[in-house]
C-alpha cells in the first residue's frame, strides 16, 4: 500500500499512506493503552496516576520513533526491516504485559523489553538511512538519548520507592527532551503519511474508550441505568471524534503540507510528536472515568475517578488547543470555554450520580462539535476543495 510517485511540481516526491505493516504494529499499542487504563483502574491513587502517566510517556515516545521510523523507512517493503518490526512488536508486547507490576515485581522485566524496542528502532533507522546522509547523521545525534532512557528504566527495575521515581523521571526527561535539545534537523517528513498516522492513533485511543463501556458493564445487570451509560459513553467518544477529525485534522494537514525541510520535521515533532501526548492521555482518563461510572451509575464519583473522566476531557481539548496553537498561532475560544467548564464540573462530579456528570460532558462535548461545525462549515468546504 505504501507508494512511491514522481516528482510534484513542487520537486517533492509524492506522499506515502500508511502501511499494513504500520497498522499491524499499532495493534500492540492497543493492547498497550487497554493495559495503562487498567493499572489506573487499579491503582486509584495520586501516586499510582503519576505511573501510570509515567508508563504512557514512555510507551507513547516509542510508539512515536516507530512512526518517524516508517515515515522515513519504507519497512513493509523490505523483508529484513519487516522482520525487526516485527521483533520489535513482539518485544513491545512483552512491555505491555509487564504493566501492570511495572513498578514492582516486573520492572526489570517491562525495562529489557522496553529497552529491546528503543534498540531496534535505532538500528533498523541507522543501517536504513545509510544512503541519506542527513538522516543518517539526524538519528546518529540522537541516538545517545533514546538508549540511555530504556537503560535507565532498566535499573529502576531493581529498586523501588524515591529512587525508582527518580529513575523514571530522568528516563522520560532524556526520551522528551533529546530531541528538543539536538534538534531534528535532518528528518524528512512525508506530510501527508504523519497526519493519516497520527489521525489513526487518535481513533484508536478513542476505540479504548469504547473498550472501557464494555468493560465496566461487564458482570454488571444490564438495566435501564447501564443502557443510558452506555449511549453516553459513545456520545462522549464520537463527540471527542468529531472535534477532532471534523476540523482539526484538515487544518493542520494543510499546514504541515505548506512547510518544508527543518521547518516540517520540527512542526511535526512539536504538533504530533508532543502535543498529541496530551491528547492521548485525556482519552486515556477518559476511558478510566466511563469504566468507573458504568460499575456504579447511580452513585458519585470519587475524587481521583471524577478527575479523571471530567480532567480527562479537558485535557483533550486544551491538548487541540496547544496543537492549534503551534500550528496556526491561534485558539478556539469555544474549546478553552467547555475545557474550563469540563473543570468546574470536578466538584460537582463527586456529589451527583456519575450518570449524570457522564450526560453533562456528553452534552458539552457535543454541543461544541455541534457548533463549530455550523460555523466553520463554508471553511470545511475550502479546505476540502483545497
Amino acid at each position: 500500500m505504501s507508494t512511491v510517485g514522481t516528482a510534484t511540481e513542487r520537486g517533492d516526491l509524492a506522499e506515502q499512506r500508511v502501511t499494513p505493516l504500520e497498522l499491524f504494529f499499532d495493534l500492540v499499542f492497543v493492547f498497550a493503552l487497554t493495559q495503562v487504563t487498567a493499572f489506573l483502574a487499579d491503582h486509584l491513587t495520586w501516586t499510582g496516576m503519576l505511573q501510570g502517566a509515567a508508563l504512557l510517556v514512555v510507551l507513547w515516545w516509542a510508539w512515536g520513533g516507530y512512526s518517524w521510523l516508517t515515515n522515513a523507512v519504507p519497512a513493509e517493503e523490505v523483508i529484513p526491516a519487516r522482520l525487526v518490526i516485527l521483533t520489535a512488536m513482539a518485544a513491545m508486547l512483552v512491555a505491555s504485559l509487564a504493566v501492570p507490576d511495572a513498578f514492582g515485581e516486573y520492572g526489570v522485566l517491562f525495562g529489557l523489553a522496553y529497552f529491546v524496542v528503543r534498540l531496534l528502532h535505532v538500528v533498523l533507522f541507522v543501517f536504513a538511512t545509510g544512503n541519506t546522509p542527513e538522516t543518517h547523521q539526524a538519528i546518529l545525534r540522537l541516538t545517545p538519548g533514546f538508549l540511555i532512557a530504556p537503560v535507565l528504566l532498566v535499573v529502576a527495575g531493581f529498586l523501588d520507592g524515591f529512587a525508582q521515581g527518580a529513575l523514571w523521571a530522568m528516563a522520560i526527561t532524556i526520551d522528551l527532551g533529546v530531541s528538543l535539545v539536538r534538534g531534528v534537523s535532518g528528518f524528512r517528513v512525508h506530510a501527508e503519511h504523519f497526519v493519516e498516522r497520527y489521525g489513526l492513533i487518535v481513533i484508536i485511543a478513542l476505540g479504548e474508550s469504547i473498550v472501557a463501556i464494555g468493560v465496566g458493564a461487564s458482570g454488571e445487570a444490564i438495566g435501564a441505568g447501564v443502557a443510558v451509560a452506555a449511549v453516553l459513553g459513545i456520545a462522549l467518544a464520537a463527540g471527542m471524534w468529531w472535534a477532532y477529525f471534523d476540523l482539526v485534522m484538515l487544518v493542520a494537514g494543510r499546514r504541515i503540507s505548506t512547510t518544508k525541510g527543518e521547518e516540517r520535521a520540527r512542526l511535526a515533532r512539536d504538533a504530533y510528536s508532543y502535543l498529541h501526548l496530551p491528547m492521548v492521555a485525556g482519552i486515556v482518563l477518559v476511558a478510566l472515568g466511563i469504566k468507573t461510572t458504568l460499575a456504579h451509575v447511580e452513585d458519585p464519583l470519587g475524587t481521583i475517578p471524577a478527575v479523571a473522566l471530567c480532567g480527562g476531557v479537558a485535557l483533550y481539548l486544551l491538548g487541540h488547543n496547544a496543537f492549534r496553537l503551534r500550528d496556526v498561532g491561534s485558539v478556539s475560544v469555544p474549546r478553552l470555554v467547555v475545557t474550563l467548564l469540563c473543570c468546574a464540573l470536578i466538584p460537582l462530579a463527586m456529589s451527583v450520580p456519575s450518570l449524570i456528570t457522564l450526560a453533562i460532558l456528553a452534552v458539552l462535548v457535543c454541543t461544541l462539535a455541534a457548533f463549530e461545525t455550523v460555523r466553520s462549515r463554508e471553511f470545511r468546504r475550502e479546505l476540502r476543495a483545497g
